[in-house]
This record gives C-alpha cells, structure tokens and sequence, in this order.
C-alpha cells in the first residue's frame, strides 16, 4: 500500500524537485496534502509556489494549505539571495487556476493526524519545522500518531549554509526543530552531509531537460537558476540538490547510508543559533541523550538521480 504522507513545504526549487517526485509516484506514496510555510520567501508566496507545482504535476486534487507566517519566536529570515524574489524563479510557471484550503494548516496537519489511524502518516519536511512545532505545542497528542517525520535540515561534517554553524531550515526557526526533536516521533534527517554529496553537474541538468515533458524542463530551468549561488560559493562542478533527499529516502532508503544517534538543536547562543549538535560518533550517555534521529551520512548520487529523471518523466 501507498504510505500516506503530508507535506509541509516552503517551495524553493529542491522543494519543487522533492513535490514532483511525491506526485510522480502514486505506488510509494498517498499525498494526503501539501502545507505551505514561512522560509525561502514568505508564506504567501510560497503558497502560490506550492500550488504551481501541484499543477505542474498533474495531481489538481491534491489540496494544498497555507500554515505559519512567521518562526514561533524569531523574525522571519528569508533566501531570495539563493532562489530569487519568487522563492521558485527559473521557469515561467502560470498563475496557480487551483486555490488554497481554507483551513489553517496546523490544523490540517492536526485534524489529519488525529483522524487517521496511528502509527500510519508520515510527514516529509522540507523546510523550517515551524507548521510541525506549532502542531505539537497545540496538539501534544499527534506525537505519538505520526507513523516518522523524515526531514531536511541541519549538518554535522558539512556545519551550516547559512552561518558557519547552522543549516537554513533549522536556523529559521531553532525552537520549533526542537519541539521536534524532543517529541519522540521517529526522525529521519536528511542533512547538508548527505544533500552536498548530489551535486547537480552539467549532465545532469541536461538529462532532466532532456525528459522532454513540461515537468523535465521546468525543473531543468529551476536549478539553472538555482545553482549560480552555490557554484560561486562553493565552486564545485554542480549544486547540491537537497529536498528531493525526503521523498528519494522513503521511496528507495537503500540509496542511503546512516545511523540513529542523538541530535539536539541550538536555540540559545547567537553565535551558533540553529546548529544540529549530532552526536555521530556517540559519546554521549543515551540516557541523558536519547538516540532520537536515524542521521544519513552517505548517499549514492547516481542511483539519486536515476531516480529521479525516471519518475519526473512519468510526469506531463
């Protein structure tokens, strides 16, 4: 059976890639919604974006939800810098003719959960927990319902993107990752450790343009776009292509290597606010610090990608 699964989302070119792969693959995974979330740009943008990729894709019926417009207790930093005003430029995707939900999305995550049978609903996160931490504080009862949370976010190797020490998701909003990470929902972390070893080189874009169909060419341009930041900052034969990380894992978790440990997030100092304190190598007592995240290390990029460019062609 399809695994149910909710997406929360601030759409961002990888979040588009990690959506269309979703929609892409009606086998592995019943898309019960899409929740939108302050980050890459603002919340109504990123709604906007969310709804463009659903009519990318096809998948019209797919509702999708706009949640929280700001971090729990932080001023909303944005990425137009990374990928531009739009939060989605590259491909000159249409105005959205589907509408958002009326709900709020935390109470759609909420109503959903509860409704659902336990231990059944996944949730693949994409960008700043805050939608999630928000659910918990609201509704505590969900955290023992959710079946795993799988999510994009932190590093240990690889520090931070947007300071020395912090991912972005994770630092947007540190104190809603660690309402996550203290609920003891299972937590898959797909982290910069992982997402800097999928490099989207020459050619690779070239086979995602190559597809042929609308979907193939719209992601082509998207990471056009995207990548000018990270080849300059890095200077690496490709960018890192982070989210699609989520949906790959659940679809094929054998393209990924990892191992439960303990992570805890950084919500005091300045200095390294947003970090993912991960245990690795375990030298911590797991009493004081339970094993709460399955963290991936390695990846095999082109059975990633592979992946990919064969479900984005099923696509219109």
């Amino acid at each position: 059976m399809p695994r149910k699964i909710i997406i929360d989302t601030d759409p961002g070119q990888d979040d588009a890639v990690a959506i269309l792969l979703a929609l892409a693959s009606p086998e592995d995974f019943d898309v019960l919604g899409i929740v939108a979330v302050a980050g890459n740009v603002g919340l109504r943008q990123n709604a906007i974006n969310a709804l463009k990729v659903v009519e990318l894709s096809g998948r019209t019926e797919i509702p999708v939800y706009a949640g929280c417009a700001r971090p729990l207790q932080r001023k909303l930093v944005t990425a137009e810098h990374v990928h531009g005003e739009t939060g989605l430029n590259g491909p000159q995707l249409p105005e959205p003719k589907i509408s958002l939900q009326s709900q709020h999305g935390v109470d759609y995550i909420i109503d959903t959960i509860m409704s659902e049978a336990p231990g059944t609903v996944t949730i693949c996160a994409l960008g700043p927990l805050t939608n999630i931490g928000m659910a918990l504080a609201k509704q505590p009862a969900i955290a023992e319902r959710i079946e795993q949370i799988v999510l994009m976010g932190g590093g240990y190797f690889q520090m931070g993107n947007i300071t020395p020490a912090a991912e972005f998701n994770i630092y947007v909003d540190p104190e809603a990752a660690d309402n996550v990470f203290r609920s003891g929902i299972p937590l898959v972390v797909a982290s910069l450790d992982v997402s800097h070893q999928l490099l989207t080189t020459k050619e690779r874009l070239t086979a995602f343009r190559n597809i042929g169909n609308k979907s193939g060419t719209a992601v082509a341009d998207m990471l056009d776009f995207s990548e000018d930041f990270d080849l300059a900052k890095y200077g690496w034969d490709g960018a890192p292509l982070h989210d699609p990380c989520v949906t790959s894992y659940l679809i094929n978790p054998d393209l990924f290597e990892g191992r439960q440990i303990n992570v805890t997030i950084e919500t005091k100092s300045e200095l390294t606010r947003g970090m993912t304190v991960a245990d690795f190598w375990g030298v911590t007592d797991e009493t004081d610090f339970p094993r709460n995240a399955f963290f991936l290390s390695k990846a095999n990029a082109q059975g990633y990608y592979d992946l990919l460019i064969d479900r984005l062609a099923r696509l219109p």
